[in-house]
């Protein structure tokens, strides 16, 4: 027998080599092509290209954060950064005019702690503490003639622009359902329903986990698109309550096809028609029809069936305006998350990488010295990928954009062409996002393309050694010793929170007092007598009746913290694991933690499901919530992770062994 060798790449270089599929987004695209190129051409032409330059810059760097999803989420996505941004290019000028070299480096080394410790408390956070340090280096080593102020007002300005052009060009989705004021929201809710149909195709099947967890993301999509900034606090139109209602709709349908799934028992195909025909009717914003039923012979099933009826129920009477079942975060909360493990050590690597980097800049002493410490900067920020990933990617797309900057400016008419070259970059931001290396090529040659109408002919090759200087340094910090124990922060941290919420979640389903059979209310709310926020978690329950609490919200809301943290926590677990050796050995063993912690939220909503149906628990999922208990208990403290200790369930299951 002749045996083929299987050539294996280590992590870190095949993180490097993947990159994202799907569509060409075209709206992204489009925007892209219409924001940086015409500002700069109006500026050129009014003689003021300097301005046109950083108006330019913020429209880029907004352009980097245009992803798919509604227009309301665009204006958190892309605002609070470019606010952030002009900011950081006010800071930066200021400091740069009228404060030394010495002075200079130690602010921006404070301003990198401080940015990169709020990088952890989300991704909105995350890019606009990306933009406040990018433009503090551009402020402070860009020479403009243009006053710090009126910098941040141009900045602002092509940011604004790019989000004027998300918030005023219509989409397919818009075109497809005829109502101009929902894009993105009406393609996410309908993708949950997708998504609940896959996993009832694969329950029984090894593809049943992947269809849990793209099911998460999907809802977690669907959450962020519906809950953007508004200025009421309920929807107020009815297409945008009915929008809101048939996304509660299908919450109980994934909790039942989450059941199914945990069961293991294949269902017969016509389960998966409703939701598909659900998904139709979102997309259209048209009315159901007929929904076939599925059988009634499980109790998740009953529940399948049942969530079908009051959805059906929600698309035809058009929904009222209940809470979309998210996470409420106080001040004092995301500041403990920007102060904890995580962020502290994200914010020391930022600082030490992007101080060295300036202060080596401004050794060099050239005019335009910011682009070492904006470098820095990106190669540092680890949801861009594994550091080493990061630095190899950089590199590469840095000389490749270099090289083909010298190509087009040796041809290219000034300043014309170099605006059309602008524009062009610009519409292939949103396509090159999807590897880092075609991201920084891109991004490259719009950026010397810019220095060059600002008058810096001479910047492209002197880019390259300044990115390897920047990579070195981030390898050289990245790689630093740190006191045992505070390795893998942002890993131990996303763990922690995913504990809590999944031990939350669990201690709430089984002290949640229900009526066997009893199907819920308005809303798909079951009245009950009081509220909690177990483990202190709080939580937003919706529209309950008169004087009484809405748990079957409630629970709800602990389910989509649950899943949610626990994809945080997975992509931060991936993302270490294709690290050097060095750095992967010190989050080893936190993905059996995920994957117990995944098993365990599984098996309390299929807890959730046979309680409503029974009111009692089999001996099955008593079994398997001790089982699942104790592996945690035992693995996290050969892990060395602080989860908290698991909820006292002996009042609700009294077996040994539970609180560990």
């Amino acid at each position: 027998m002749i045996r083929r060798a299987v050539l294996t790449l280590p992590p870190w270089l095949a993180h490097a080599l993947r990159a994202q599929r799907g569509p060409v987004p075209w709206n992204a695209v489009v925007r892209g092509a219409l924001a940086g190129g015409p500002l700069l051409l109006v500026a050129v032409l009014l003689e003021r290209p300097s301005l046109g330059v950083v108006a330019a810059l913020g429209a880029m760097l907004a352009g980097i954060n245009d992803r798919p999803g509604s227009r309301r989420v665009a204006v958190q996505r892309l605002g609070v950064p470019a606010l952030a941004g002009a900011v950081g290019l006010l800071v930066g000028t200021y400091a740069g005019q009228y404060t030394g070299p010495v002075v200079l480096t130690l602010l921006l080394t404070v301003l990198g702690l401080i940015a990169g410790g709020m990088s952890a408390i989300g991704p909105v956070s995350s890019g606009a503490s990306t933009q406040v340090l990018v433009a503090a280096a551009i402020g402070a080593g860009m020479p403009l003639p243009e006053p710090g102020w009126e910098r941040a007002l141009g900045y602002l300005a092509g940011a604004g622009w790019l989000l004027a052009l998300c918030l005023a060009l219509p989409t397919p989705a818009v075109l497809t359902a005829g109502d101009y004021r929902f894009d993105g929201e009406r393609d996410a809710v309908a993708a949950v329903y997708d998504a609940i149909a896959a996993l009832l195709d694969a329950v029984g099947t090894p593809d049943a986990i992947a269809r849990r967890a793209a099911l998460t993301a999907a809802l977690d999509h669907a959450q962020d698109a519906l809950a953007g900034p508004r200025l009421r606090r309920y929807a107020s139109s009815s297409s945008e309550r009915r929008l809101h209602a048939q996304y509660t709709a299908a919450l109980p349908l994934a909790e039942a096809a989450t059941a199914l799934a945990w069961a293991g028992d294949a269902v017969v195909g016509r389960a998966s028609e409703g939701p598909r025909r659900l998904a139709s009717a979102v997309r259209g914003n048209t009315a159901t029809g007929p929904l076939p039923a599925p059988s009634r012979s499980a109790p998740a099933l009953r529940a399948l069936d049942d969530a079908l009826l009051r959805a059906a129920e929600a698309f035809d009477r058009g929904g009222d305006p209940h809470d979309l079942h998210t996470r409420r975060r106080t001040l004092g909360s995301l500041v403990r998350l920007g102060l904890g493990s995580g962020g502290r050590e994200y914010g020391l690597r930022v600082a030490l990488s992007f101080g060295a980097a300036a202060a080596v800049a401004q050794v060099l002493h050239h005019e335009h010295w910011y682009w070492l410490p904006a470098t820095a900067v990106f190669l540092v920020k680890p949801d861009l990928g594994p550091l080493v990933s990061r630095v190899l990617c950089r590199a590469a797309g840095t000389v490749l954009g270099a090289v083909l900057f010298a190509g087009f400016a040796a041809v290219l008419p000034r300043p014309e062409g170099l605006v059309a070259l602008v524009a062009v970059s610009g519409a292939l931001i949103p396509v090159a996002t999807r590897h880092f290396a075609a991201q920084t090529a891109v991004v490259t040659v719009l950026v010397l393309a810019l220095v060059m109408v600002g008058g810096d002919p001479q910047a492209s090759w002197s880019r390259i050694a300044e990115t390897l200087l920047a990579c070195a340094i981030v390898l050289i910090v990245g790689h630093l010793p740190i006191p045992k124990g505070q390795r893998g922060g942002g890993v131990r941290a996303r763990l922690t929170e995913a504990g809590t919420a999944a031990y939350a979640y669990l201690a709430h389903v089984l002290s949640e007092p229900r009526t066997p059979g009893a199907r819920p209310g308005p809303g798909g709310s079951t009245p009950s007598g009081r509220a909690s926020t177990p483990n202190g978690v709080t939580v937003s329950v919706g529209a309950a009746l008169p004087g009484e609490a809405d748990e079957r919200a409630a629970r709800w809301t602990l389910r989509r913290e649950a899943y949610r943290t626990l994809a945080q926590a997975r992509a931060a677990i991936t993302l270490s694991g294709a690290e050097l050796p060095a750095l992967a050995r010190h989050t080893e063993g936190t993905d059996e933690i995920a994957a117990l912690l995944e098993r365990l939220v599984d098996t309390t909503t299929a807890c959730a499901v046979h309680l409503d149906d029974t009111g009692r628990l089999g001996r099955r999922h008593t079994e398997r919530i001790t089982a699942l208990l104790d592996d945690l208990a035992r693995h996290r403290r050969h892990a060395g992770i602080s989860l908290p200790a698991a909820p006292d369930l002996t009042d609700v299951l009294p077996r040994p062994g539970l609180s560990a």
